[in-house]
């Protein structure tokens, strides 16, 4: 048995039993009828959040930023993006989400800043400038080439000659994105002073952009080639991220917002960007109890839909992960393809059971917003594309748009996004398709299956603190306990099969008219369907 529930003693943290909801505020909800979502309009839909029954809400970036990558360069860390609200509009947010029993969780950026940011204003003024230092610069090699051969995540050099003073500067993504420096004691304070305001504000926690990557090698040492043994991106880029990621270093930086956050009443919650194979993510757990709280898994959302391959994913992390430590699962972002795409194909059987996989797991899920009625990615033309990927490598890649477009909360013009008339930031897609308004009505609706999901997780204690314990199934079916009596079960395949020997009774199907349903010779599920059941550990 792997991941035993702890010991008792006081309740466990919140972010333990709870469930996380992302939101990308700029594609929830429009107050204002200027085809951009904002602030008003995610308080005017938290009702509908307090009724699925989520427990906090993460919010991608809302700090002030010109958006050349849509709120991930910032220009302010301390004010809010004026087409998003206004400080009142945000600390109302958190008001209205804690009168409903949610926290509220933000979106930092520590790798890197705008250049519109005073900060590197300043820093590239001159050489001798104040902030020099805050930024990674460096002088050219003896023929005018770049520093090292660091490529940026968006293509190219990650360096970008600044004619002012003769000097690269270092950006991992775009050139309108400049490193930090964090090898810089200023630089850390500044962001300990960062950190407290918006904990000071009711913030509950951040999860932390990319923070895997904000420590680089001192000595900007060339990055080795790749080699068939290596991952996707490090093959498409020609090179192992060896010394412009994952330094040793940066679970410094890491132990220093911990004990910020812990020192917080309530501690407040860090959620890391951790996109790192599974050993090196079980190391942003530190020992367990003193760096991240939670880590994104990203072997598990780049994982096919497939009962081993998920399975073994799983199972590998619960090995790797110190005591104490705490899975994280999500299926979608706004980075990624949104699971009804990339893993369902758009088969609703197919979402209905990677819901039911997310929100029984041993960790905390999270879900993307339009998870919970399986809305698909949205096909973006060339001319509406808003994200500079799309807009670089079109038609060879489409970018992060069609996983960014409008929530559709009704089948009317506007979506109830926003008003009739008005054209929508991104497009919206096929509301009469896929809509909250017509799944709410619905009982056999995936949003109603994603509630009830999520209130018999809240009702059943092993599914929130239980252990996760393998067990033998079928080809094709993975399932697993939780806990003493929990039986979760997810036949992953086209072909009915059967569990043989087992009694119990099924809590919730992905086919609802099984719920009730008592079985005492054995558990048979139809192609691509998952029950969660109550079911008395065999005798051993």
């Amino acid at each position: 048995m792997t991941g035993a529930a702890e010991a008792s003693g006081p309740a466990p943290p919140w972010w333990r039993s709870g469930v996380l909801y992302q939101i990308y505020p700029r594609s929830f909800a429009d107050s204002n009828a200027d085809g951009t979502g904002d602030l008003q309009g995610v308080i005017d839909r938290l009702d509908h959040l307090e009724w699925v029954g989520v427990d906090a809400i993460w919010l991608s970036p809302i700090t002030v930023s010109p958006n050349a990558d849509w709120g991930y360069d910032v220009a302010d860390y301390c004010a809010v993006q004026p087409d998003l609200g206004t400080m009142a509009v945000f600390d109302r947010l958190v008001l209205e989400a804690g009168r409903r029993g949610m926290r509220v969780l933000l979106d930092i950026v520590p790798n890197h800043t705008s250049v519109d940011h005073p900060w590197f204003v300043d820093s590239r003024s001159s050489r001798s400038a104040a902030r020099r230092d805050w930024y990674v610069w460096a002088d050219p090699l003896d023929d005018g080439a770049p520093p090292n051969n660091w490529v940026s995540s968006f293509g190219g050099p990650a360096w970008t000659l600044d004619p002012v003073t003769g000097q690269f500067y270092l950006h991992n993504h775009l050139s309108e994105q400049p490193d930090l420096n964090w090898w810089n004691e200023e630089v850390r304070s500044e962001f300990d002073g960062i950190f407290q305001f918006w904990f000071d504000r009711g913030v509950a926690g951040f999860r932390i952009d990319v923070c895997n990557i904000i420590v680089k090698d001192a000595l900007l040492r060339d990055n080795p080639p790749a080699t068939e043994e290596d991952d996707f991106d490090a093959q498409l880029f020609g090179q192992r991220p060896v010394y412009n990621g994952n330094r040793p270093e940066v679970h410094d930086v890491i132990r220093r917002w911990r004990r910020l956050a812990d020192s917080c009443d309530p501690p407040r919650t860090l959620i890391g960007e951790t996109p790192v194979k599974i050993p090196d993510l079980a190391r942003y757990y530190g020992s367990g109890h003193d760096e991240l709280h939670l880590a994104f898994n990203f072997p598990f959302i780049t994982a096919p839909l497939d009962a081993e391959a998920m399975r073994h994913v799983v199972e590998e992390t619960e090995t790797c992960l110190p005591t104490g430590a705490w899975p994280a699962w999500t299926g979608s972002n706004h980075d990624m393809s949104r699971l009804a795409s990339r893993w369902a194909d758009g088969d609703p059987r197919k979402v209905r059971v990677a819901l039911c996989m997310l929100l029984c797991l041993r960790g905390t899920p999270v879900l993307y917003q339009g998870d919970e009625i399986g809305l698909e990615d949205i096909e973006v033309s060339h001319d509406d594309m808003r994200d500079p990927l799309g807009v670089l490598y079109w038609p060879a890649y489409a970018g992060r748009d069609a996983m960014r477009t409008p929530m559709p909360w009704r089948d009317v013009p506007g979506g109830g996004f926003t008003d009739p008339g008005t054209r929508p930031w991104l497009p919206l897609g096929p509301t009469a398709r896929c809509n909250v308004e017509q799944q709410r009505s619905d009982p056999l609706s995936t949003l109603t299956l994603t509630r009830d999901l999520i209130a018999l997780r809240r009702r059943t204690p092993d599914l929130q603190t239980g252990g996760y314990e393998m067990t033998a199934a079928p080809e094709g079916v993975w399932a697993w306990r939780r806990g003493a009596r929990t039986l979760v079960v997810l036949n992953m395949c086209d072909h009915d099969s059967t569990l043989e020997g087992l009694r119990g009774r099924i809590e919730l199907c992905t086919d609802r008219g099984r719920d009730g349903e008592v079985f005492d010779d054995g558990l048979s599920l139809r192609g691509w369907e998952a029950v969660v059941a109550q079911c008395p550990a065999p005798a051993s």
